[in-house]
């Protein structure tokens, strides 16, 4: 059998355009690029090709863009290409069985997190918001359901203190497109490992909405901390602070950098316990978070140093954080 296989590459954002170098610069062909139809972005509403599709043009690889799979048409220009293989990556769409079952090795999916532990659409958020220690890519032989098929290969790095969403994403943008060229290498073979997941070990990584970026100080400042480097770089973090010297106006402020002291308080969470140029440090219901990088309204990130010359009077030590 021929070493080099005949690919459909599905994808979206840049994390999928990783994946899709990777396999143009290998021996594989891929022979189409499926990606979602442009989308208006920017203030003019401008329609802008995603990450995938632009690397795609760059090498003169054809390009699909079906809104879905449910014309016949869409499936039978699929079956067209006569790929050995699909491969899909972070692509947005649920694949019925029918399109699964073009390629002659059927459909594979890389996915950001050691399955069965984090299906879904946000698993690198999740998995640093519940303080995993570990975390990597599984490449799974696709089905019918949400990131429920056979995995065939995965790979593992660790989760440090310090990394954020988007450091996470990067270590995984490094592991993913190897990985997948190893799986690749496997189904060349013919005979490759196929692991069923145990379903009772499942946990799902829902969607991240912007409304879960408000902190509830009542949480531990592990817990904030996690929060807030799962949120980088969205949806950030934040507080909504109340000017009581300008009639309650209310001024969301994001927070890009904290730490946790190991230290207690008898204060209510949400008060402030100190306000100097190391940061702003803040009780909550289990130690003390200390904010040192914050974003004011209409304003770029900033150390706490640099806010407090300006605005000390809205961090006061004893007072609310929230302003209420």
């Amino acid at each position: 059998m021929s070493q080099a296989l005949r690919i459909i590459f599905a994808g979206t954002p840049d994390f999928a355009a990783q994946h899709l170098a990777s396999l143009i610069a290998s021996e594989h062909q891929v022979v189409a690029v499926y990606c979602p139809p442009d989308k208006p972005a920017g203030r003019g509403k401008k329609l802008t090709a995603c990450a995938t599709k632009q690397l795609a043009q760059e090498h003169n690889l054809t390009v699909e863009q079906p809104i879905n799979f449910k014309d016949v048409s869409d499936r039978e220009t699929l079956a067209s290409y006569q790929a050995d293989v699909m491969v899909v990556v972070a692509y947005g769409l649920l694949l019925p069985q029918s399109v699964l079952d073009i390629p002659r090795l059927g459909c594979i999916n890389v996915h950001g997190s050691l399955l069965p532990k984090w299906r879904g659409a946000a698993p690198i958020q999740r998995s640093l918001e519940a303080g995993d220690a570990k975390t990597g890519v599984t490449i799974m032989q696709m089905d019918k359901g949400l990131d429920t098929g056979d995995m065939i290969l995965t790979a593992e790095c660790d989760i440090t203190k310090q990394d954020t969403s988007s450091t996470l994403y990067e270590k995984l943008a490094k592991l993913g497109p190897q990985a997948l060229l190893d799986t690749l290498s496997l189904m060349v073979k013919g005979d490759y490992p196929r692991e069923p997941q145990n379903n009772g070990l499942a946990t799902y990584a829902c969607k991240l909405e912007k409304n879960e970026a408000e902190l509830d100080w009542r949480l531990s400042a592990c817990a904030l901390h996690r929060k807030i480097r799962a949120y980088i770089p969205w949806p950030v973090a934040h507080f909504t602070f109340k000017d009581k010297n300008a009639g309650d106006q209310e001024h969301k402020i994001r927070i890009w950098q904290a730490s946790v002291i190991d230290d207690s308080s008898s204060l209510t969470p949400g008060t402030i316990v100190s306000a100097n140029k190391q940061g702003i440090s803040v009780a909550t219901g289990e130690n003390i978070l200390r904010l040192e990088v914050l974003q004011l309204p209409g304003k770029k990130a900033l150390p706490v140093a640099d806010i407090l010359n300006g605005r000390a009077d809205w961090f006061v030590p004893n007072n609310l954080i929230s302003g209420s």
